[in-house]
Parts: C-alpha cells; structure tokens; sequence
C-alpha cells in the first residue's frame, strides 16, 4: 500500500508542476540585449512541493504503523492483556466465589460450657438473632464432631490456569473438646456422596476419592480453569483423634508460575473439627422453633454411659 501511494508521487509531482518543453525548438527564454538567454526575473522554488510530499508520505506510513500497533496490541490485550493487569495489581489467579461448610444434621461440641447468663439466653432462646448465635458459637470455638462435609467454589481469573493440588493444612491441634455437647435433629449420622475425602488423623493428610482411597487426588488429575470458569470443589473432612483448626491450601500455576492460595472457613476464621468425647461437661438438645434446650438426664446418661452420676 505504502509502495503504490510513493509511486504516484514520483509520477505526478506535487504541486501541478510538469516537465516540459518549449514548443519552439526547444527554446526557453526571450533573448536579451545581449544576445543571451534572459535569467527568469523570479523563478518559483520547487521544494516546497516536494517538502509537502515528503509530510504526505510521513503521515501515511504514520498511519499505517498505528493502525498495524494498534491492532497487534488489540490482540495481545485480549489474549495476555488483562492477564498481566491482573499480576501487576496482585489479583491472585483464582478467586474464591463461595465457602459453606453444611452442619446441618450435625453434632457439635463447645470447648467450654456456657455458663454467662446473657450467652445462655442466647443459646437457649428461641427468638435470639441469627447472628447473635453464630457469634456465641465461634466464641466457644464450636466445631462439629468426627466429620464435615465443605462446599468450595473456586473461579478462574487467567485466561489460562490449573490447580495442581489442594491439601488441608492444620493450623492447630488440641484434644478433643468436652465443654458441651450439642445433640442435632434427628436423622443425624449418613454420609451423604462427596467427590474428595481427607482425614486429619493421617499424618500428611490429602484429598482421595472413596474409589480409589490410596491415590492421592492430585497426584493423577489437575483442575484446568479459564477466565470467569467456576469449578466447585465438595469434600468430607474427618477426624476423630482431636481437636483440629485448619485451612484449605491451594497450589495454582499461571503462565509457569506457581502460586499458592489459602481458603478459610465461612466466617474468614479456621475450620473447625473435633473428635467425639466420652463424655461432656454439658448437654443440650435442639428445641422448637429454635435454639437449644438442657438435654434431660437419662438422655444424656444413655448417650454417653461415662458421664458422671449416670
């Protein structure tokens, strides 16, 4: 395109001006008093065409050249662009879109028994808030009994990335809890069908399937993710031997690159699971509409024999 506009330049020069001769014998001027060719009184100067073509030219190869940029970066942005803004301004390569951990039908148990008579309104009552209940019990550091069953939902924030491994990480391990025991509705107890599995008794412990519990799950398979793309994760967590808090750590590798990403529990806190007690320092039941009510004596004697005055 460039080579043809230079072309038809150097054919018609700018300017108007043609090259051409006298019709006369080829005769250019008048004679002088001298016999000679008069100098033309004032001649026009031609570099002026030719300075305006050479800025013609200059502003079409311009042109070209920022629609050629143009177009080249139009591409790279879409394909790498939003990628390195992303990197440039610490987003990390995958997001977290949603924790739930699913306690419903669940045991729980309480580090320590609830003894302060507002907190005790709070759990026993059944019109205390929502929240007010959840708050009494992260305070008591609740955590469900043997097992749990967690929903992650993890989305894509790379035009191209793969999780490459994903382990439960303990972040702190006591004995069990023994403070109060706080019985679920009936029907507790059935494992409902999950995709991952861990137990935190395992020194090491990994995420297996039920078919094939002795292969590590990411050993074998990646989770590959794109941009907006969402994969949910469901896993049950055992542990029966203590009391654990832990997080989810996950390894993910964008354009060569590892990083690392650190999932917490619904709250921004830890997980927390706790291995079943012989016995406890306290026993409750739920009760209708809400809240929790002192689990009667026998109850309480036939669930857990050891309990002192069974």
């Amino acid at each position: 395109m460039i080579g043809i506009f230079v072309l038809t330049l150097f054919a018609f020069p700018a300017g108007g001006h043609r090259i051409m001769g006298n019709g006369r014998g080829g005769k250019t001027g008048k004679k002088g008093r001298g016999g000679g060719n008069a100098s033309p009184a004032a001649e026009k100067p031609e570099g002026g065409g030719w300075r305006a073509a050479r800025t013609w030219v200059a502003g079409i190869v311009g042109a070209v050249l920022v629609a050629a940029i143009g177009v080249v970066f139009t591409a790279w942005f879409g394909s790498r662009g939003t990628d390195a803004i992303d990197r440039v301004s610490g987003a990390p390569p995958v997001t977290i879109g949603h924790v739930a951990v699913d306690a419903d039908e669940r045991d729980i148990a309480l580090r320590e028994p609830v003894t302060d008579p507002e907190e005790r309104r709070i759990l026993l009552g059944a019109h205390a808030a929502d929240d007010e209940r959840q708050t009494l019990l992260t305070r008591h550091q609740a955590a469900v009994i043997d097992w749990m069953n967690i929903t992650v939902v993890l989305v894509g924030n790379r035009s191209s990335m793969r999780i490459v491994d994903l382990r439960p990480r303990i972040t702190a391990r006591k004995s069990v809890s023994d403070g109060a025991y706080l019985k679920a509705p009936s029907g507790s107890g059935e494992v409902g069908t999950v995709e991952l599995r861990a137990d935190l008794d395992k020194a090491a412990p990994r995420f297996v399937t039920a078919k094939d519990p002795g292969v590590r799950y990411f050993s074998t398979k990646q989770i590959d993710l794109k941009r907006d793309e969402r994969v949910t994760l469901s896993m049950t967590i055992s542990g029966t031997e203590a009391y654990y808090e832990f997080d989810l750590l996950a390894t993910v590798l964008a354009e060569e690159r590892a990083e690392q990403l650190v999932i917490n529990g619904p709250g921004g806190g830890p997980f927390r699971l706790t291995g079943g007690g012989d016995t406890y320092r306290s026993f409750y039941t739920t009760s209708s509409p809400g809240g929790w009510a002192p689990m009667p004596a026998a109850e309480a004697c036939e669930l857990f024999p050891k309990t002192r005055r069974c």
